[in-house]
């Protein structure tokens, strides 16, 4: 075992604790074996979060009497998670420019969700271009949103082309925004979260990754939600 797998451990450990309202439950043996191999696997530990929250939503909608959870129920949803994630940045089976919508959500439900979401971001004053940009999307959507419902067809595609456009541009107005710090400190975060596989991704498909990351994280950053929708 080496320091970077204990470090990453002690994260997890870390993090299940606060799930778990601040009870330790202590991550030894076949369960630190495991988390170790998410480790070895490259499995970001945001991305391991990702996956420890899904399993406690679970867990609470089934019961209010919550008992401590222990890491070894969180591993399924952390391997799903992680699949979620290297679809998104094309590293796995398949290549998305970001995560679509469930199958199960239609097209009007998705751009009524986006409005709903886009209307409780919350911005510093100093935002001006990207609170205007959020302002002149959010009535296009309640259009968008009426004749999604009846559209099939062309007009339906015409739909979705128009969502892609719009999404395009909330995140052009979310990069002008965003401090070069910030931006700066994303960018290492999608350089540590691509380390484990850029040795083996030819070079343009790496570069395509990193874009992708960055947004997904620039997004992640300001609670922007996608615009776009795919099938």
């Amino acid at each position: 075992m080496n320091a970077d797998e204990a470090d990453y451990c002690r994260e997890v450990e870390g993090y299940l604790c606060k799930k778990n309202a601040g009870h330790l439950i202590r991550i030894v043996g076949p369960a630190f074996e495991m988390v170790r191999g998410w480790a070895d696997q490259g499995v970001p530990l945001k991305v391991a979060f990702r996956g420890i929250d899904r399993t406690c939503e679970r867990q609470a909608a089934k019961t209010q009497r919550r008992r401590a959870l222990r890491i070894e129920f969180c591993e399924a949803d952390v391997l799903a998670a992680f699949d979620d994630w290297r679809r998104a940045i094309g590293t796995g089976a398949g290549q998305v420019s970001e995560a679509p919508p469930s199958p199960t959500t239609s097209l009007a439900s998705h751009i009524e969700r986006t409005v709903t979401r886009l209307l409780a971001v919350r911005l510093n004053g100093d935002a001006p271009q990207l609170s205007a940009a959020i302002a002149r999307v959010v009535p296009e959507l309640d259009q968008l949103a009426g004749g999604a419902r009846r559209a099939r067809g062309d007009a339906r595609a015409r739909i979705i082309a128009r969502l892609a456009e719009l999404d395009a541009g909330l995140v052009a107005a979310a990069k002008d925004h965003i401090d070069p710090a910030r931006a700066d400190a994303l960018r290492q975060e999608v350089d540590a979260d691509l380390a484990p596989f850029a040795a083996r991704m030819p070079e343009d498909a790496r570069r395509r990754a990193a874009l992708v990351a960055y947004d997904r994280l620039l997004r992640e950053s300001l609670n922007l939600p996608v615009i776009a929708y795919e099938r």
